[in-house]
């Protein structure tokens, strides 16, 4: 049902602070936007940042992944390691390393089989969720399939348009937590086919269009579906 993340939304107290880390220290190209926020191209999706003065205001604490080639993981390492406290995970064959951005989300960079060069999209994005059960049944009408639960943790992940992490309130690896009030969009050839999907647990309908339908989901975040 869903076929593309096409945003990530988060909220960045100053705008030439988020600038700076991004197109600077990870070398994302930056998009021509209104006042108030600022996007970076990752691949084929748009990392936006917002000032809290509106809404919807993007996620807060959120923990997410950009993809990167296997082969330039110790280059980025090295690199980042200069000026960084990085973590490490390792998931089978592939290897991540974790540090925080200057509005406290946990930057996840992952060996994933990408083109590259660089940061060449968006493979993961965590949601803190009250109910695991509530919000593993949304997303799962929404085309998403649970692949793993944690065994330690209060957590479920799904594959869809992206890996999706729901998680109960806790840290994560690295300290990370679940986004709140994050503000998703997701690309769909029929945008009224998503609401029908979940129209019956949805917190608020906030928009409907034939090309755009914009939704808060039980635990408050923003999804739009659009083509």
């Amino acid at each position: 049902m869903l076929t593309g993340l096409s945003w990530l939304a988060l909220e960045a107290k100053y705008l030439d602070r988020a600038r700076s880390f991004y197109e600077e220290t990870l070398d994302l190209t930056p998009l021509e936007r209104d006042d108030g926020e600022i996007a970076f191209e990752a691949g084929e999706t748009d990392l936006v940042f917002r000032r809290p003065d509106g809404v919807p205001r993007g996620g807060l604490h959120t923990h997410y992944a950009f993809s990167i080639p296997e082969a330039e993981y110790d280059d980025w390492w090295d690199r980042l390691s200069e000026e960084y406290d990085l973590e490490e995970a390792q998931f089978g064959p592939a290897s991540s390393l974790y540090l925080y951005d200057p509005d406290g989300n946990c930057v996840e960079l992952g060996q994933q089989d990408v083109a590259g060069p660089g940061i060449d999209g968006i493979f993961e994005v965590v949601l803190e969720v009250e109910s695991l059960e509530r919000a593993e049944s949304f997303y799962a009408d929404l085309g998403f399939e649970t692949v793993d639960t944690g065994a330690n943790r209060k957590r479920i992940r799904m594959n869809g348009p992206m890996a999706l992490e729901l998680w109960e309130p806790h840290l994560g690896i690295a300290d990370a937590r679940g986004g709140v009030h994050v503000d998703l969009g997701f690309e769909t050839s029929e945008p009224t086919a998503a609401l029908e999907a979940v129209s019956d647990r949805v917190r608020a309908v906030d928009y409907v269009g034939d090309e755009r339908v914009v939704v808060r989901d039980p635990d408050g975040h923003i999804l739009t579906f659009t083509t």
